[in-house]
C-alpha cells in the first residue's frame, strides 16, 4: 500500500483518474481522501505541530515538507479579529477568531428601498467574496491540466440562499418567501445572474468538476422549508448547474447541517457527488437514502467523537464510515475539516484513520 502513497507506481492511477473512478463508481484503487486544515489553525496549534503532521502524512498532503510555508495562508483571508469588512455585495461581516467565516452584521437590504440603487459586484473582478483574477485562474487550470491533474470550478460557498440571507437577514428571506414578496424575484434573479457568469467561466475553461456549495442544514432540520426551497431555490439550482453538466463537468454538491428533508432536491439529475455531514444526517440514513445512487463525499464529524472522543473512538468512526458507505466499485470520498479545539492526539489520529482506511478495498 505504501506504493500508493508515495507515488512510485508507475502503473498506479493518477489522482485524477483516482477520484473520476470512485464518483463515478468505476472501481478506484483507494477512496479519495481530503484532510483541510483551516486557517484559523495556525493560531491555535503550534506551527511545528501541523507541519510535522503534514510531513508525516504524505498520502493527504503530498506536497508538504517539515519546515514549509502556512500552505493555508497563502491566500488572502479578510477573517480578522477587531477588523469587520465589507464584502463585494456590501455585507458587513465580524468574526470573533481570525479565519473563521463569523457572521453579517449589516445587510445591505434590510430595508426594501435600498435595492433602487443597489449594485450587484462584477463577476468579472470578483467572486462574491474577494478579488479574482481570471487570467490567473485560467492560466492556473491550464497547467494543472498539463500536469494531468484534477481540476475544479466553482461558487462560492453560500451562493444562493445564503447570499440572500446576507443581503436581506435570515427572518426578513423566510418572510418574503412566505410572503411572496414583490421584490423577492428581482433579488433571485440578481444573484443567480451574478452566479451564472461565474459558473460559465468556469465551464470555457474546462474544469473536470463544479461545485456548488450551500449551508441549507441546522443540527435537526432544514433552514429553509422543503416547500420554500422547491419553490425558489431548487429552480436556480437547476439553471445553474445546466451549463456544466452539458458541458460533461462533474456536478458536485455540498451543505452543512441535516438536510435529510432537502436531498431529494438536493440530489438532482446530473449531480454526481454530495458532500454532506455524517452523524448529524445519520451514517445509516445515508447508506440506505444515497448508497449507490451518487458518491458520497462524506464530511466527518467535527462537533462529537474527533472533538471528546479517543483516538480509538476515531478509529471506529472511520472504519464504520468505510464498512457501511464505500464498496469496491467506489461512490465513497471523505473529507475532513480540522477547525480549533480538537486535542492533538486526536488530530493524529484522524490522519493516521484517514491513510489507513483510504486503501480498505484495495486488492
Amino acid at each position: 500500500m505504501k506504493r500508493y502513497i508515495t507515488g512510485m507506481d508507475s502503473n498506479a492511477l493518477s489522482k485524477r483518474d483516482n477520484i473520476v473512478r470512485a464518483i463515478r463508481f468505476d472501481r478506484p484503487e483507494y477512496i479519495p481522501m481530503t484532510f483541510h486544515i483551516n486557517e484559523a489553525c495556525w493560531g491555535h496549534y503550534p506551527a511545528e505541530f501541523l507541519e510535522e503532521l503534514m510531513a508525516e502524512h504524505s498520502f493527504l498532503f503530498p506536497a508538504a515538507k517539515r519546515k514549509q510555508a502556512r500552505p493555508e495562508l497563502e491566500q488572502q483571508v479578510p477573517e480578522r479579529v477587531g477588523r469587520p469588512h465589507v464584502d463585494p455585495w456590501g455585507c458587513k461581516w465580524e468574526t470573533a477568531m481570525d479565519g473563521i467565516v463569523g457572521t453579517v452584521t449589516e445587510h445591505p437590504l434590510a430595508d426594501w428601498g435600498a435595492f433602487e440603487s443597489f449594485i450587484m459586484p462584477d463577476p468579472a473582478v470578483t467572486d462574491g467574496k474577494v478579488g479574482v483574477d481570471w487570467g490567473e485562474i485560467s492560466s492556473s487550470i491550464e497547467k494543472a491540466k498539463a500536469a494531468g491533474e484534477f481540476t475544479v470550478g466553482g461558487l462560492i460557498h453560500g451562493h444562493t440562499f445564503q447570499r440572500m440571507v446576507d443581503l436581506r437577514g435570515y427572518e426578513d428571506l423566510l418572510f418574503d418567501m412566505f410572503d411572496g414578496h414583490a421584490d423577492l424575484q428581482r433579488l433571485i434573479e440578481m444573484v443567480e445572474r451574478f452566479n451564472a457568469e461565474i459558473v460559465q467561466r468556469y465551464v470555457d475553461l474546462g474544469v473536470d468538476m463544479m461545485c456548488y456549495a450551500e449551508d441549507l442544514g441546522m443540527q435537526s432540520g432544514p433552514m429553509v422549508s422543503p416547500e420554500m426551497f422547491k419553490k425558489y431555490i431548487g429552480p436556480v439550482y437547476e439553471r445553474l448547474m445546466e451549463p456544466a453538466r452539458e458541458a460533461g463537468c462533474i456536478i458536485h454538491m455540498h451543505s452543512d447541517g441535516c438536510v435529510r428533508e432537502l436531498v431529494d432536491e438536493l440530489v438532482r439529475d446530473g449531480v454526481e457527488a454530495v458532500n454532506i455531514q455524517d452523524l448529524v444526517n445519520g451514517i445509516d440514513w445515508i447508506r440506505d437514502n444515497l448508497g449507490g445512487r451518487v458518491c458520497v463525499d462524506l464530511d466527518i464529524d467535527r462537533q462529537e467523537v474527533t472533538v471528546h472522543g479517543s483516538p480509538g473512538d476515531i478509529e471506529k468512526l472511520i472504519r464504520e464510515e468505510v464498512t457501511k458507505l464505500g464498496s469496491p466499485q467506489g461512490g465513497l470520498m471523505l473529507i475532513y475539516g480540522l477547525y480549533p479545539g480538537v486535542p492533538r492526539e486526536n488530530v493524529r489520529a484522524l490522519a493516521d484513520a484517514m491513510e489507513k482506511y483510504a486503501f480498505h478495498f484495495s486488492g
